[in-house]
């Protein structure tokens, strides 16, 4: 037989051969999966609100009521329905005209990625949005990561910000669980095979505990899901913000700490004395003993989600903030100071 002629042996795909193509092809099936709920749940999940363009990032806001304004910033995973579904967007527009943005990556709002978002960065975006809608002046309300934002604000353009009201703050750098987890997704490369595959896959079982978590001692609200959207929250884009910001978190309260003491604002604090997300003692406490002009609430049996329980408390801290209180004023309220009566589904286990 000719040496050149085929051979009749039959060609071979090795073990290790067939798995990465199998991979592949998972991953890539995933992907578009992945790709394809997130589409959808934005057409399911239209904006609720207005667009405007500012330095390139396509801004979501919901404006509601008349009045003096005031200025909700969320937290990380959630958006800006977390104050819908709450009731806190409601009650306050009974008085003042509210502004509730989607941060940068969640909910309908871009997040590009010519820059480093850290709280400062959403700030200063934040407040260059303010400017355009002609508002002066706020009272700016922040909900976890959301008060890192309202601080840089008030550090960065004080002239800018009546007063702020911080619910459930981290404050101070300290070790961070889900900012270790997270770190990977976050980057580059990695992290977008992640945040379709892997990340995408782990968030969908997570998430409804990750939430649990954030109302314990309470019982997650029946409204949060239908109202924020499940899927919304775990879209790809929104996965990176929350990564991100995690990321940012430490550093950042590193850097912002060192100046808490140009803060001459009022400050209200209000946190649930059993928040297993961020320790109260070790941030609002904190923070209501470095800052003599502010107030300090503790909400007993109430977690990391105290603007759902305590909607009383955060609506009174707009309304009027120290204007009558001691400086160095503190309350741990009572179960008879909560109100909860609109939220018949946050009763104790």
């Amino acid at each position: 037989m000719n040496r050149f002629s085929s051979s009749t042996k039959p060609l071979t795909l090795s073990r290790s051969g067939a798995v990465a193509i199998a991979t592949v092809v998972g991953a890539a099936a995933t992907a578009a999966w992945v790709e394809a709920r997130a589409r959808r749940a934005e057409r399911d999940n239209p904006p609720a609100g207005d667009f405007i363009d500012i330095d390139g990032v396509d801004l979501h806001y919901v404006e509601r009521g008349e009045g003096p304004p005031v200025v909700l910033i969320h937290g990380n995973t959630v958006t800006h329905a977390d104050f819908i579904a709450s009731g806190l967007m409601d009650r306050l527009a009974r008085n003042h005209r509210v502004i509730a943005f989607d941060r940068p990556g969640f909910g309908h709002s871009s997040r590009p990625r010519d820059r480093l978002w850290t709280p400062s960065a959403q700030a200063d975006l934040l407040r260059a949005a303010l400017e355009r809608l002609g508002i002066e002046r706020p009272v700016v309300v922040g909900h976890s990561m959301g008060t890192m934002v309202a601080v840089a604000m008030a550090l960065r353009h004080a002239q800018n910000v009546r007063s702020l009201v911080l619910v459930g703050g981290y404050f101070y750098p300290s070790f961070r669980v889900d900012a270790l987890l997270t770190a990977p997704v976050a980057l580059p490369v990695v992290g977008d095979v992640m945040r379709y595959t892997v990340t995408a896959i782990s968030g969908r079982l997570m998430l409804r505990k990750m939430a649990q978590s954030m109302f314990v001692p309470r019982e997650l609200p029946d409204n949060f899901f239908p109202t924020l959207s499940r899927e919304m929250m775990l879209r790809p884009v929104q996965l990176r913000a929350n990564a991100e910001d995690a990321a940012f978190m430490v550093p950042a309260a590193n850097t912002l700490s060192k100046r808490y003491g140009e803060l001459v604002l009022p400050v209200t604090l209000i946190a649930g004395e059993d928040d297993v997300v961020v320790d109260p003692q070790a941030h609002s406490v904190r923070l209501h003993d470095e800052l003599p002009q502010s107030e300090l609430f503790l909400v007993p049996g109430v977690g990391h989600m105290a603007h759902y329980a305590a909607l009383d408390r955060v609506v009174n801290a707009v309304d009027s903030p120290l204007h009558a209180a001691a400086l160095d004023h503190f309350t741990s309220m009572t179960e008879d100071d909560l109100t909860l009566a609109a939220e018949p589904e946050m009763g104790r286990r």
